[in-house]
Order: C-alpha cells, then sequence, then structure tokens
C-alpha cells in the first residue's frame, strides 16, 4: 500500500488509496470459489438425498446470516490491524440483556434497540481500553469476552429467557419468507452490502486500510489513529448487536450460551478470506467466500453424523494453513 503523502494544507486528511489488492484479491477469489464447489461435489456425493434440498440450503443461509453479521465487523477490525475475540460473548450478553422481562415489557423495537446498544456499548468500551487505554487487542478483548460472558450468565442466571407470544415480530425474521428465503438472510445480505460500500466507497474504508497498513503513517497523514480504532471496536460490536436480533430469531430464546466460538468461526473465515492477521489488506467479499466455506463444512459434518470434536480438529487445520499461506504469500512478494 502507498504511504499517505503529508504535502497538504493543515488539518486537511490526505486522500489515501485503497491498496493494490485488486488482482491478488480476484485470484483468491477464484480459489474459494474453487473450494465451495469442491465441497458442494462432496456434499452431493456423500449426502445426495439430504444435502441438495431447499430445506438444508434454508439451514445453510441462516446459519451463515448470524455468524455472517459478526464476520464482517470482524473485517473491518483485523484489516485495522486488530483483533477481537470477545463478539460471541457480547453477542450473548445483548440476547439476554434484550430478553430479560424488563426490557421484553417494551416490546420488539426496544428489544431490537437494546441488542443493538449492549452490543455497540462493549465494542466501544473494547474500542478505548486499546487505543486510549493502551491494552493489546488480544488482552481487551480477552477481558471482554470472559466478562460479557460471565454478566449474561448473571443476568440470566443461568436460564434460557424466552421470547414472548407478544414479542413475535423478532421471530418472524426467521419464520416469514421472502421468495422462500427467511427475512434475517436478507438482513445478513444488507449488512453486507453496507459493509461492502464502507470499505470500498468511502473515507472511513480508506483510513482503515491505512491505520491496518501503517499506523504512524496514517498518524502523519492527518488520521486520528486512537479514535479511528475505537470507531472500527464499536462497529465490531453494533454488529454482534444486530446478530443477537438474528440469533434470538432464529432460537426464540436469549442465552447466555449463544455464541459459543463464534469468534473461532468469524476470525477463521476472515483470515481464510485473505485478510492478513497483520492488517492493511483484506476484501469483505473474501470473508464472506470464507464465512461459506465454514459453513458448509459444518453442515456436511452434520449431514454425515460426524463428530463435532473432528468438526474443531478440521477447522483449526484448516485456519494454520490459511495463515502459513499468507506467510508464503508475504514472503514471496517482499523486495
Amino acid at each position: 500500500m502507498s504511504e499517505p503523502t503529508t504535502d497538504r494544507p493543515p488539518g486537511k486528511t490526505a486522500a489515501l488509496s485503497l491498496p493494490s489488492i485488486r488482482g491478488v484479491g480476484e485470484m483468491r477469489h477464484l480459489g474459494l470459489f474453487g473450494a465451495l464447489a469442491l465441497l458442494v461435489v462432496v456434499g452431493l456425493v456423500t449426502r445426495p438425498d439430504n444435502f441438495a434440498t431447499a430445506s438444508n440450503l434454508v439451514s445453510i443461509l441462516s446459519l451463515a446470516a448470524t455468524i455472517g453479521v459478526i464476520t464482517v465487523g470482524a473485517t473491518f477490525v483485523i484489516i485495522g490491524g486488530g483483533i477481537d475475540l470477545s463478539v460471541g460473548a457480547v453477542m450473548a450478553l445483548a440476547s439476554v440483556w434484550a430478553t430479560t422481562l424488563a426490557t421484553q415489557s417494551y416490546g420488539p423495537v426496544v428489544m431490537g434497540i437494546c441488542a443493538i446498544l449492549v452490543g455497540t456499548g462493549a465494542g466501544l468500551v473494547n474500542g478505548w481500553l486499546i487505543a486510549y487505554g493502551r491494552l493489546v487487542p488480544f488482552i481487551a478483548t480477552l477481558a471482554m469476552l470472559v466478562a460479557a460472558r460471565g454478566l449474561a450468565q448473571r443476568m440470566s442466571d443461568r436460564k434460557t429467557q424466552l421470547i414472548q407470544s407478544d414479542n413475535a415480530a423478532i421471530v418472524d425474521l426467521s419464520t416469514t419468507r421472502v421468495a422462500g428465503i427467511p427475512l434475517l438472510v436478507y438482513v445478513f445480505a444488507f449488512v453486507v452490502i453496507l459493509g461492502w460500500v464502507l470499505l470500498n466507497r468511502t473515507t472511513f474504508g480508506r483510513r482503515t486500510y491505512a491505520v491496518g497498513g501503517n499506523p504512524e503513517a496514517a498518524r502523519l497523514a492527518g488520521i486520528d489513529v486512537r479514535r479511528h480504532t475505537m470507531l472500527l471496536y464499536a462497529l465490531s460490536g453494533l454488529c454482534c448487536g444486530i446478530a443477537a436480533i438474528l440469533i434470538m430469531a432464529r432460537t426464540t430464546t436469549g442465552s447466555s450460551t449463544h455464541g459459543d466460538l463464534y469468534e473461532l468461526d468469524a476470525i477463521a473465515a476472515v483470515i481464510i478470506g485473505g485478510t492478513l492477521l497483520t492488517g492493511g489488506r483484506g476484501t469483505i467479499m473474501g470473508s464472506i467466500l470464507g464465512l461459506l466455506i465454514f459453513t458448509l463444512i459444518t453442515n456436511l459434518f452434520i449431514l454425515n453424523g460426524l463428530n463435532t470434536s473432528d468438526q474443531l480438529i478440521a477447522k483449526g487445520l484448516i485456519i494454520v494453513v490459511a495463515v502459513l499461506l499468507q506467510r508464503r504469500n508475504l514472503k514471496e512478494r517482499a523486495p
């Protein structure tokens, strides 16, 4: 990525160009499409009667929708040079807070707003600790993971909270279908589109690449790196709040167990999609393709009755291979 120049009037932000990832990104996307095609073939061969059905497709998309919204936020954070381990726990906390009897008494709109505010608030706390408290992102978000999960357990008394019949509008996101697809999948698609526009067509997106690629150069270019970092984590928290609404719609509950290991799937999807763990490079499209690969793997394991522990082992191996490939590619391009 070309470093921003500083020959400009004081107070003005230099025009920051997007990293030159088009060629590399397109090649990686082709590889991801190939991996998806291979998984589809495996599904058709191993479970021809169950895999290629409308109900299974809807199941795949519904599962991808919840984790996918979180993945969009994780993409921004990792491109910006950070990491967020708390996404699953924050989503659980938002779902529990939104389904308490006190919150439910105000109706589904307030429940949705509550989930979004809780998620965004947790993200702001993460961002402040990292940007202004100078904590390492790994430590700050790990602390939030533990605290949010614990607070969710405390608020719910470790019990599952059911959505009352008066608030069925939230459940309708999962049960109502347009062209055979649940509304929550359309919500996911809308978030993906907004994320793509924000990353590729706005100053915020260009600054995200700049901060992740070279924070010092971004600072010299007039970017408030600390404020931008805090906003990135707030955006991740916002996505967790939206995901909490979607998982409440799917399960009709709020629970402290929601989102267990979602951080694994979200971060893995981002890495597989080509986003550098060191920041400065990545795409929303790559992350979504990585997510679909992971979701298909999960679906195939379930359809074939394979052990969950084997599924986790396979995902772990995929993450290791993806990171090793990233390192090799970086060495090959190094002068």
